[in-house]
């Protein structure tokens, strides 16, 4: 049986992933969700890369959702270290523990304190931890996002390899942790560094680019339908023309989906040089960028978008 057996019972071709992500609102081309249908099936982690705000993230989100499980996100960063991303022990009620016995007045052990202090109650379970014991056999597995795995140190990357492995872990006090049913895994990388080969050789691979228009319009209007259809059209064209231009960042789904809310809220019914100015910091993040399309492209921009 593979580690997401379970899961991919539920679900028979990568064409019924795509039906079913569409009814959660996330819209899969036909190789990502291949993609997620394989990982299903074969039990092994899905590696999704591309530029930042492209909906990596939502994948995993929609996973979850689309299985009716539980989502558990590890956020990486750097100076990542084991212990905060896979258990801690509770100092504090540890603290407790050994001043609770001593105003007991009792004749104290040292060794039966110190053997007392370690037990499974004075664990606290990070997101990988988490991930290992949140599924009984029978269950849906849950899902482990790690987020961003790119900011992490390489000495973290490395500690994942035999996780990814094997799906256990060693607590010295406590023994072997393993998994009774394996997690599904997604691992997201914006590439502001390239993640080992050790590591993508355990892992299935996709890229995910921008959307294309009509796939941006159908985000769109799931995700802010009161924003209008003309508005919305608008919004896609002005965005889709943004990203073939020389910026430093290059808006994201989740930055049309800010500047769409934005638009909004200012009740625009359309695009006009006006609103665009006032509003054009929810879509780009860099001032060289706000300025050089003030500068030179605005008009250009607002023409390609009238429909």
């Amino acid at each position: 049986m593979t580690a997401s057996s379970t899961a991919s019972e539920l679900i028979a071709s990568s064409h019924e992933v795509a039906e079913r992500l569409a009814k959660v609102d996330y819209y899969a081309d036909a190789d990502l969700a291949t993609a997620i249908f394989l990982a299903l099936r074969l039990g092994k982690p899905l590696l999704l890369e591309g530029e930042a705000g492209v909906g990596k993230t939502e994948v995993a989100k929609a996973i979850a959702r689309i299985l009716d499980t539980q989502l558990i996100r590890l956020q990486c960063y750097e100076g990542l270290d084991v212990h905060t991303a896979l258990y801690e022990w509770d100092y504090s009620r540890q603290l407790l523990h050994v001043r609770l016995l001593e105003a007991a007045g009792a004749a104290i052990d040292v060794d039966d304190v110190e053997s007392g202090l370690f037990r499974r109650q004075f664990l606290l379970a990070r997101p990988l931890l988490r991930s290992l014991e949140a599924a009984r056999k029978g269950d849906t597995p849950a899902v482990l996002l790690i987020d961003e795995l790119d900011r992490a140190d390489e000495e973290f990357e490395a500690f994942l390899l035999e996780l990814l492995s094997d799906f256990q872990v060693s607590i010295p006090e406590l023994g072997t942790v393993r998994a009774e049913v394996r997690p599904i895994v997604v691992l997201t990388s914006n590439r502001t560094r390239e993640v080992r080969d050790a590591l993508r050789r355990r892992c299935l691979y996709q890229w995910i680019e921008y959307p294309d228009a009509d796939k941006e319009f159908r985000i769109l209007r799931a995700k802010v339908p009161e924003a209008g259809e003309r508005l919305t059209r608008q919004i896609v064209a002005f965005v889709e023309e943004l990203r073939r231009g020389d910026l430093y960042k290059r808006p994201g789904v989740a930055e049309s989906l800010d500047w769409a809310l934005a638009l909004h809220v200012l009740d625009a019914q359309e695009l006009t040089l006006d609103n665009v100015n006032r509003t054009l910091g929810a879509l780009l993040k860099y001032q060289d960028d706000l300025e050089l399309v003030r500068s030179n492209k605005l008009e250009e921009l607002m023409e390609t978008s009238a429909v």
